[in-house]
C-alpha cells in the first residue's frame, strides 16, 4: 500500500510530490499514470500540479475525462483520501469532486511568489492549534481565482470547508494579500465528507532547508493524518513502509 500520484500529460509537479510525501515523510508513494483505471492499494491519492492536457479549454477541464478520474471518484466515494494541489484542485473542482471553480487571476498574470496562508479552524487536522496561525507557501499559478456562489459560500462557511486563505505577512487577510482575486481570499477547501481536500498553493515545494519554508510538511502530513494514513505506518510491527 503506498500514496498514489497521479500524472497526466502536462503535469510537471509530480515527481515534486513523491518526493515530498516518500523522501521527506518517509511514506511510500508511487505514479499512477492517467490511462490506468485502478488505483490499487492507495492509502491516499494526490492529483499534483501542473499544466494537464496543455490547460486546453480550461484547466482541469480535459483531465476530468481522463481514465484514472473513475477511479478516483469512486475512491473518494468510498472515503479515500484525495490531495489536489494547483492543476489538481482544479480538476477536483471540475470533476465535481468539489465545489466552486478556479478561473483566471484577475490581474491577468501569472503570479509566482511565496504567500503567506491564514489557518481557518477546519477539522481536527487542519487548525490553528496543529498548524499554526499561518504558514509560508510558494504559489504559481494563472487561473487560481477561486469563484463560488453565495449560497455554496455559505456551506463552506457553515460546515468549516475552508482550510487557508491568503493573508498578509501578519496573518491578516484583505484584498491587498489577495494574489489572484479569490472569493473571500480563498486558497483551500475540503468537501463536506473532510476526505477531498485542494489548495493552489504547493506545499511540496516547502519541505527543505533550501525551500522558502518547511511549511509544507505540517500540510502534508495533516493531509495524510486525516485518515491516520501517517500513524498507521509509523507504527507498523515489521517497520516497512
Amino acid at each position: 500500500m503506498s500514496v498514489a500520484i497521479v500524472q497526466f500529460p502536462g503535469s510537471n509537479c509530480d515527481y515534486d510530490a513523491l518526493y515530498a510525501i516518500d523522501s521527506i515523510l518517509n511514506v511510500s508513494a508511487r505514479f499512477v499514470w492517467h490511462k490506468e483505471t485502478s488505483l490499487g492499494e492507495a492509502q491516499a491519492v494526490v492529483l499534483p500540479g501542473g499544466f494537464s492536457y496543455g490547460d486546453y479549454l480550461r484547466c482541469g477541464a480535459i483531465a476530468r475525462f481522463s481514465p484514472v478520474m473513475a477511479a478516483v471518484k469512486e475512491y473518494a466515494a468510498n472515503g479515500g483520501l484525495v490531495l489536489g494541489i494547483c492543476n489538481g484542485f482544479q480538476i477536483l473542482c471540475e470533476a465535481g469532486l468539489l465545489p466552486g471553480a478556479l478561473v483566471r487571476n484577475h490581474c491577468l498574470q501569472f503570479r509566482c511568489q511565496t504567500q503567506t496562508l491564514h489557518v481557518e479552524e477546519s477539522t481536527e487536522q487542519f487548525n490553528r492549534s496543529r498548524l499554526g496561525a499561518r504558514l509560508r507557501v510558494p504559489i504559481a499559478h494563472g487561473e487560481g481565482n477561486y469563484r463560488i456562489d453565495e449560497a455554496g459560500f455559505d456551506e463552506l462557511v457553515t460546515h468549516r470547508q475552508i482550510l487557508f486563505r491568503y493573508a498578509d505577512q501578519t496573518g491578516a487577510v484583505n484584498a491587498a494579500a489577495n494574489p489572484n482575486g479569490s472569493f473571500s481570499n480563498i486558497a483551500g477547501i475540503r468537501n463536506l465528507q473532510g476526505n477531498v481536500f485542494g489548495m493552489m498553493p504547493h506545499p511540496e515545494r516547502a519541505v527543505e532547508a533550501i525551500h522558502p519554508s518547511v511549511d509544507g510538511i505540517a500540510i502534508l502530513r495533516a493531509f495524510l493524518a486525516s485518515r491516520r494514513v501517517i500513524e498507521e505506518i509509523e507504527v507498523s510491527a515489521t517497520g516497512e513502509r
